[in-house]
């Protein structure tokens, strides 16, 4: 796992990798240690999007647009979909779907679209919905259930070129999180609250949660996002957060924007 330069080309998979980059990294707001959450795993015949925060605007840094590009939005939280204004900058050659849980379709439909941003009719590439539960059908296996917070939040676990990548945000420990997590390549959860800190009212991890998941679903790696902002002010609160999460469970990165992890 290493950091890229936001200056690089675009990664070159090899033939049995995948890709995982983390556009932004923070929780609720823009700060200058991150942008907000959105995550891109390149594949070798179409790209994966998690969540849409102001991190996305980065994509072009990494993405050529040259294969089918899917987008799983685990929930409409300002953080997690600001991003989607900046569609316009980009040019899917192959398309763009954005997938969200069907609970959503009222509120999306309605902030796609004027005066709000671009509405997707007027994107110079071709792009649509696809809402969960469905009878949508996707080159790759998803499985997903919802999570425990404020509003209804989706995890999903991804079953990809032999790989399983489980990514599960915005949340509080509950036995789905444990299912979506269980035997991951790659594990990607939130990380909002520093080490002891516990909001019933507004379920989220803090680093031993997150340890505690991974050790306990057997999961290979572990990656820390999604840092909330007002707690996490610079990269040596982070540092603290892997260094709690550690020491129980040690294969764990904590993300930066730019991080590159390969599966």
């Amino acid at each position: 796992m290493k950091k890229r330069d936001s200056k690089a080309s675009p990664p070159v998979l090899q033939s049995s990798s995948l890709q995982v980059i983390f556009l932004g990294t923070n929780g609720w707001y823009d700060t200058e240690t991150g942008d907000t959450v959105s995550t891109l795993v390149k594949c070798r015949e179409f790209d994966l999007i998690l969540d849409a925060g102001s991190g996305l605007a980065k994509l072009d840094k990494y993405c050529d647009f040259k294969k089918p590009v899917y987008l799983f939005l685990s929930h409409l939280h300002l953080d997690h979909i600001t991003g989607l204004h900046t569609l316009a900058k980009f040019n899917f050659k192959k398309g763009l779907k954005i997938i969200v849980s069907g609970v959503y379709k009222k509120e999306l439909e309605r902030f796609l679209a004027k005066p709000y941003t671009v509405p997707l009719k007027g994107l110079p590439y071709k792009a649509g919905f696809a809402w969960l539960p469905g009878k949508e059908r996707f080159p790759f296996g998803v499985e997903t259930l919802p999570l425990k917070h404020t509003d209804p939040v989706s995890g999903f676990r991804f079953r990809i070129e032999g790989k399983t990548l489980s990514y599960v945000t915005d949340t509080g420990y509950c036995p789905n999180a444990l299912k979506l997590a269980r035997g991951a390549d790659l594990l990607i959860t939130e990380c909002s609250y520093r080490k002891g800190e516990k909001n019933d009212g507004w379920p989220h991890f803090n680093p031993e949660t997150a340890a505690r998941l991974a050790k306990e679903a057997g999961a290979h790696k572990l990656v820390l996002t999604h840092f909330a902002a007002d707690k996490y002010r610079g990269k040596k609160d982070r540092k603290r957060a892997l260094e709690t999460a550690r020491r129980i469970f040690p294969a764990v990165k904590a993300a930066e924007d730019g991080l590159s992890v390969k599966i």
